[in-house]
């Protein structure tokens, strides 16, 4: 690595663009969508094509001066053997390069480059710690700032016309794969994402209440609620259908223990 790379400074911005409704762009998010100069879209398979060209939309409808050059380029794969934490963090180095070969090669000195992040960066998405690998990277010298956006959480509460917690009650937010391996201890309204193995199947509290969204925010939109013992084998129909038409699927929802369950310490499975 020469000295001229070390030299060079860029600017990112990483941009919370919402969980697939234009609308919910805030004003700051158009702000910094219009002072980019290169935006990097992801694309690889049939979602990653639904989020580019939400992307391009989004573009197409803010961007009030010239428009950004958009670069895109393919997200690799996640291997699926081995252990998790080792396959995530050879995936984040892989993108890590990417991005780092993308600033040197298609970013200017003095450029600012965006990154559309779906929902909010700082919530489940891998973006600011990417980041933080091309910073420790050390080849490419830049300086960035984040811009929140509205969470598939927020969507999904807002959809369903609830709160997300309960009168001073905490909720936890965790993953399909952490719930599979047990109800969160102390736990009695939990959010869930990520989840590609329905775990809310495995919840031994059947009264429970669940709220459900998939494709949140985009027209695919699919809404249902109620009793878990009542809808839990809808919900994992209508999803494999979902999955099945649209090539993915994206979704999210919240457990809330029955009365029961939530009075004894929150013992809900």
């Amino acid at each position: 690595m020469g000295a001229r790379e070390k030299a060079v400074s860029r600017r990112i911005r990483v941009i919370g663009i919402g969980s697939g409704n234009p609308d919910h762009m805030t004003i700051q998010a158009i702000d910094a969508l219009n002072s980019c100069d290169v935006l990097f879209v992801p694309t690889k398979g049939e979602e990653k094509a639904f989020l580019a060209e939400l992307r391009h939309e989004i573009c197409t409808r803010f961007i009030t001066g010239p428009m950004p050059r958009l670069v895109h380029y393919a997200v690799p794969k996640r291997r699926a053997d081995g252990d998790y934490g080792a396959a995530v963090d050879d995936w984040h180095d892989a993108i890590a390069a990417i991005y780092e070969d993308l600033l040197l090669s298609e970013v200017a000195e003095g450029e600012t480059v965006g990154l559309l992040v779906w929902g909010d960066p700082m919530l489940y998405d891998s973006t600011l710690r990417l980041i933080d690998r091309l910073t420790a990277r050390a080849r490419v010298s830049f300086d960035h700032d984040v811009i929140p956006g509205i969470t598939s959480l927020q969507v999904l509460c807002a959809e369903h016309r609830m709160p997300l917690n309960r009168i001073g009650a905490p909720v936890t937010i965790t993953t399909g794969r952490r719930l599979a391996d047990g109800w969160p201890e102390g736990a009695s309204d939990v959010a869930v994402m990520l989840d590609g193995v329905q775990a809310f199947n495995s919840v031994a509290d059947r009264d429970a209440t669940l709220t459900w969204g998939a494709y949140l925010g985009t027209p695919m939109q699919i809404l249902r609620q109620g009793r878990l013992g009542d809808i839990a084998g809808e919900i994992t129909a209508t999803r494999a259908a979902a999955r099945a038409e649209h090539g993915w699927i994206m979704d999210i929802y919240l457990i809330r223990a029955s009365a029961t369950e939530a009075d004894s310490d929150g013992e809900a499975a």
